[in-house]
C-alpha cells in the first residue's frame, strides 16, 4: 500500500470522525450552563447605544 492509500484511508475514516466530534462540541459549546451570561449580554449588545436610545 503506497502512503497515499494509507493517508486516504485515515482521512476517510479517522479524520472524518474527529472532524464531526469537533462540529459536534462547536454546536454544544453556546448551550453549556456558564454560557447564559455571555450569551445574554451578547443578545442585548445590539440594543445598546452611545446615548441610550436619545
Amino acid at each position: 500500500m503506497s502512503v497515499y492509500e494509507t493517508l486516504r484511508h485515515f482521512a476517510d475514516s479517522h479524520a472524518l470522525i474527529a472532524m464531526f466530534g469537533v462540529f459536534a462540541m462547536l454546536c454544544a459549546w453556546p448551550f453549556r450552563p456558564d454560557a447564559r451570561a455571555h450569551n445574554r449580554t451578547a443578545a442585548h449588545s445590539i440594543f445598546k447605544d452611545e446615548n441610550d436610545g436619545e
